[in-house]
């Protein structure tokens, strides 16, 4: 592995182009835009005020900047850097924004705000929140359309993986309902009800065929949709207690995983919908087919070689490193848990992360209450594969883009990545700390861009051509 100097990033502003030729940062109001191969800055843009969110096109002509304490959104072109185009959206507020599929619309979740400066209202309450609205802004005709009613929740809105369609959570008259539109021209195409108390999010499988659709926390309950507006299926595993907390669809489409608050993963198959397996998490690991790989912590101490001395301060920045490496631990094992707060609202229990395998072979799972803790199981054969036990709680996971293999941070200065064939722990080789807050993949699985507080790094991973030119070597 090689690593890249580090640079300076706000707000975890990082993102690599959907074409994966380049890297976009943002400091406070400024917008970089580099080469990922030679990180040389080819771009620099300034903006109105600090960045909140910052988002590619699809087609990686244009960047979106947008800036939701004063309601604006910037964007910004690559071919022509004298071209840019601003959105203020004024009173109304602006609550998110994001690209259409096509890269030439721009969708922004407005709140409309009144004042009511009769005499006798009390400052507090001069300002009343009303409803939310969806703005639809062209950037090639300058046209201006509006989606009314949308719903504000876990994922009120998502589009299908061709780009055709988007769904969009909408509450009326204290019911909820899903709206279908077509992205060409915005028409509606499905207009539909659902059985849910409180939606919570909707989700388009790969294929876009099946539209996921789940209630509140409170309520156990998934509902599946075709593209027409049919319910296909409806799933509920219990009553009367905390409910779904994610879901995933596996790339493949067939599968449909479900965590929820009772520790449990329920993955439903495409073929009738119903129940196929069910993964727990305890907190003893008996499986005899299970590895459980556990993080094991020595502090580096350097010596009187200058030699030695130089490698540590290279390597680590400090004489007192911390080195890491996994061992395989002999079965059955204790799984560290953390017993939740009753009295605090949104325990820390339940699966609240999952992952396919791009080959959707393997699913990769957190348990809140086990927070240190990733689970890897084997969708072929139904089991649990692997357990990864780390000395602190895992802050992100993210596979491969292009094979099997999964990254990890903890938050620490430390890469970690699983694959069938075991695990390694790679310290950052940069000057002073560099917890690894967050990570993502490059799209070609060459490259991992980590994330610290305030800097930003890549990783470089070794491609099966130079591993083999090593190997004849």
């Amino acid at each position: 592995m090689n690593f890249s100097e580090v640079f300076k990033h706000t707000n975890q502003l990082c993102r690599v182009s959907p074409d994966g030729k380049y890297l976009a940062t943002c400091v406070q109001y400024r917008l970089v835009v580099r080469d990922v191969s030679s990180l040389q800055i080819l771009h620099l843009y300034t903006c109105l005020d600090q960045v909140t969110c910052m988002e590619w096109s699809s087609d990686s002509q244009f960047i979106l900047c947008a800036m939701y304490k004063r309601a604006l959104v910037q964007v910004w072109s690559l071919e022509q850097p004298d071209w840019h185009c601003k959105i203020d959206e004024g009173s109304a507020g602006l609550v998110s924004s994001r690209w259409s599929p096509d890269g030439r619309h721009i969708l922004n979740t407005t709140e409309f705000h009144v004042s009511a400066e009769s005499g006798g209202v009390a400052p507090a309450a001069r300002q009343l929140s009303l409803p939310l609205r969806v703005t639809v802004w062209s950037l090639c005709s300058k046209s201006v359309s509006y989606i009314k009613y949308p719903k504000a929740c876990q994922k009120g809105l998502d589009f299908s993986r061709d780009g055709r369609y988007v769904a969009l959570a909408e509450r009326r008259d204290c019911k909820d309902h899903v709206s279908v539109f077509v992205c060409d021209d915005w028409q509606l195409l499905r207009h539909f009800e659902t059985d849910t108390q409180d939606l919570a999010g909707v989700e388009w499988s790969p294929n876009g065929c099946v539209l996921a659709v789940w209630d509140t926390c409170l309520e156990y309950r998934v509902l599946l949709y075709s593209l027409d507006g049919r319910l296909l299926s409806t799933y509920s595993a219990y009553e009367w207690c905390l409910g779904i907390k994610s879901i995933a669809w596996s790339p493949s489409s067939q599968f449909l995983a479900i965590g929820s608050y009772d520790e449990k993963v329920r993955i439903l198959n495409h073929i009738t919908w119903k129940k196929l397996i069910e993964f727990e998490h305890p907190a003893t690991v008996s499986n005899s087919k299970a590895v459980v790989y556990k993080e094991m912590e020595r502090r580096h101490v350097g010596g009187c070689d200058d030699l030695t001395l130089h490698h540590q301060i290279t390597l680590g920045g400090s004489l007192f490193n911390t080195q890491s490496k996994y061992e395989i631990c002999p079965l059955p094992v204790q799984i560290p848990v953390v017993k939740p707060d009753p009295d605090r609202a949104n325990p820390k229990v339940g699966i609240s992360s999952m992952a396919f395998s791009v080959d959707s072979r393997y699913l990769a799972t957190k348990n809140d209450n086990m927070p240190s803790c990733v689970w890897v199981w084997d969708i072929q054969r139904l089991r649990l594969l692997a357990v990864l036990e780390q000395t602190a709680p895992v802050r992100c996971f993210q596979w491969d883009p292009r094979r099997p293999r999964l990254a990890l941070c903890t938050g620490s200065s430390k890469l970690y990545i699983w694959s069938p064939a075991g695990c390694i722990s790679v310290p950052v080789p940069v000057e002073g700390s560099f917890p690894v807050q967050s990570l993502s993949w490059h799209s070609s699985g060459q490259a991992l861009i980590l994330l610290s507080k305030e800097h930003l790094c890549l990783c470089y991973l070794e491609t099966e051509a130079e591993r083999g030119d090593v190997a004849s070597s």
